[in-house]
């Protein structure tokens, strides 16, 4: 974690230290924009002439719009609305549970869907990445074009096989090899700008004004293409929390900002110069003595940006399990140091599936760029409204400064994601029916979630009630029992099968529950919460951040510190396995218990069943755990 979530912000070597990381992580996503931005907004689909008017406008709008999304609104901005240090759109989302009930659904739907959309920016990203980089092979030579997209597939594979290794060695030269990227396409920059001068005239932001009056609608959906540049933006903010803020504006105003704008700016006037450049205008800009290295580091830096993607879609997954909004998956630590490096197995093979079939069926970068904005504009949109509910409900600012900000935002955000909408059909369905599903999956396991917890609740006795019956009549055994329990209410069912079953308890007994607080890391003196309901009979709460794995033999070593000693060898865990039979809601029924389309109740089941057993989750001892089951009319 950054220096900032402890001991001050960092400084000196800490915070250049942590700015080298942020390159290799943070911007590998919008770094490698200029292998395919300013070729597509000059692309077929859009068909605009590469005149001096038209390279001018589109430069100034590239530029204007990275300063106003990227510069201002996140960095600036967004990023001030941090959850003890962590960003990202479900962090965003833990910080307006407060809201209002009916306006609270409302944005956590809202806030679901664009994390939802973030898996397709990551399953989108690797392939154009790549694709962007290894095209330079055909436009070298083009003998070289039909093993473009096989040698794309093999390196997205190996990439993919990769992680279950984890990236903290790799890490290690992730922000070296973006030092490299970004000082070479400063330098081919700077040497286009060299020959025509005449291009920084695009930093009249007037230059883009004229290009929407002369063109008109056709100058609009070039923000279709325009958007490419600013597609780092949301990861930018939801890798907060791994390099603290100050590193992250270092990076960016430092390195990242001056060699993407001079990068720009250096194909733009290759471009003014020779117009029929605009097949590639990236790798035309690069001497042809260098042109196989350069399609080298232009890969090295593709799968850098490739590798961040992934790793943040492995970090969403873990929130959205601690957030109780998808089933016990298997989430392995890859780095005893660094909290935030792990590998999601069923994540990696479901994104490497997905990414491989768009490389093979999409095939180039051009066809990719229509998929590709529609995820990242829904994203951008949802965070501006969640920014303002926190700006007023949070900071309580006032109405027309969070509505003047929050609605400049939303023009431009609405404004791309208008101008994408129109290549739904060619592309832009990808992201949405990926969005699609993976919120119906989010949404029906809350749902589910919800709804079987309601019934527990409602068929259980009061604990104080069950444990003052059960501890007089119950033979007591040596040993310690623990029950796990979702509630906190009544008697756990799992505790009342024991009893009717085995007829005796054991000498100690604990109810244990675990609580995932809207906070990404919990304080270890707040771990615990202790109470003593009975003699030998307490109920403990093990409480986590959304961003941490729960284990609970540590847990219940901190139990010492209230007096209570856990023998690990003498430490019974009995854990609830529920068998569950769809049954159809009777119209009219009484009762809380939250209603549930049948096909819901079906999707939830086979969620239910196929999540990771709590044995594993919580790295409990297997040797050590009784599971007692019981059928459920759901």
């Amino acid at each position: 974690m950054s220096g900032e979530h402890g001991g001050g912000p960092p400084r000196g070597k800490a915070l250049a230290g942590l700015a080298l990381a942020a390159l290799g992580v943070v911007y590998g996503d919008i770094g490698t924009s200029p292998l395919y931005a300013l070729k597509e907004c000059f692309g077929a689909v859009h068909g605009i002439a590469p005149s001096r008017e038209n390279v001018l406008g589109v430069l100034s709008l590239i530029v204007w719009s990275m300063n106003f999304v990227v510069s201002y609104k996140y960095i600036a901005e967004v990023m001030r609305a941090d959850n003890k240090g962590e960003g990202g759109i479900l962090a965003l989302l833990a910080l307006v549970s407060g809201t209002e009930k009916r306006k609270h659904v409302v944005l956590v739907m809202l806030g679901l869907f664009g994390a939802a959309l973030l898996y397709g920016d990551g399953i989108i990203t690797p392939a154009i990445s790549v694709l962007g980089a290894l095209e330079g092979i055909s436009y070298a030579t083009p003998v070289f074009e039909p093993y473009v997209v096989p040698l794309t597939a093999a390196i997205i594979f190996v990439l993919f096989l990769f992680q279950r290794h984890g990236t903290a060695r790799v890490g290690a030269v992730f922000g070296p090899v973006m030092i490299v990227w970004f000082t070479v396409i400063a330098v081919f920059g700077l040497r286009g700008i060299l020959h025509h001068p005449s291009v920084l005239a695009a930093l009249n932001p007037w230059y883009a004004v004229d290009f929407f009056i002369r063109d008109g609608l056709q100058g609009f959906l070039i923000l279709g293409a325009v958007v490419l540049v600013i597609t780092g933006g949301e990861a930018l903010y939801a890798d907060m929390g791994h390099f603290g803020k100050r590193p992250i504006r270092l990076a960016w105003f430092g390195l990242v900002l001056p060699a993407l704008t001079l990068n720009y700016f250096g194909q733009a006037a290759l471009l003014l110069e020779h117009p029929e450049a605009v097949e590639n205008p990236f790798y035309a800009l690069v001497p042809e003595a260098v042109l196989y290295p350069m399609v080298v580091v232009a890969t090295a830096a593709a799968i850098v940006a490739s590798q961040a993607l992934i790793s943040g879609a492995f970090s969403l997954t873990q929130q959205a399990i601690q957030l109780g909004y998808s089933p016990r998956m298997t989430i392995v630590h890859t780095s005893e140091r660094e909290k935030g490096q792990i590998y999601i197995p069923q994540v990696n093979w479901a994104l490497m599936v997905a990414c491989l079939w768009l490389v093979v069926s999409f095939k180039n970068t051009s066809n990719l760029a229509a998929a590709y904005g529609i995820a990242v504009t829904g994203t951008m949109a949802i965070t501006s409204i969640l920014f303002g509910v926190v700006a007023h409900e949070r900071w309580r600012w006032p109405k027309p400064k969070v509505y003047g900000m929050v609605g400049v935002f939303l023009v431009v955000d609405l404004a791309f994601l208008a101008a994408n909408m129109v290549k739904f059909a060619a592309g832009g369905w990808f992201p949405i029916v990926v969005a699609l599903v993976v919120f119906t999956f989010l949404s029906t396991w809350k749902r589910g979630r919800l709804r079987l917890r309601t019934m527990m609740e409602e068929s259980s006795l009061p604990l104080e009630v069950f444990l003052t019956d059960v501890v007089k009549r119950c033979a007591r055994v040596p040993g310690t029992a623990v029950f796990m329990t979702s509630h906190t209410k009544g008697a756990p069912a799992v505790l009342m099968h024991h009893v009717k079953h085995n007829k005796v308890l054991h000498e100690q007994l604990i109810l244990l529950s675990v609580r995932t607080e809207e906070v990404p890391f919990v304080e270890e003196e707040d771990r615990v919460q202790f109470t003593e309901i009975a003699p030998k009979a307490y109920q403990v709460v093990g409480c986590y951040g959304f961003m941490e794995s729960p284990n609970i033999p540590q847990l219940m070593q901190r139990l010492q510190a209230f007096g209570v000693a856990v023998k690990p060898m003498e430490t019974t865990y009995y854990l609830g396995r529920e068998t569950l039979i769809t049954t159809p809601d009777k119209k009219g029924a009484a009762g809380d218990i939250p209603p549930l389309a049948t096909w819901r109740k079906r999707l939830f089941i086979l969620m239910n069943r196929n999540a990771q057993p709590a044995t594993a989750f919580f790295n409990l001892p297997p040797n050590r755990v009784v599971e007692m089951g019981a059928q459920i009319q759901f």
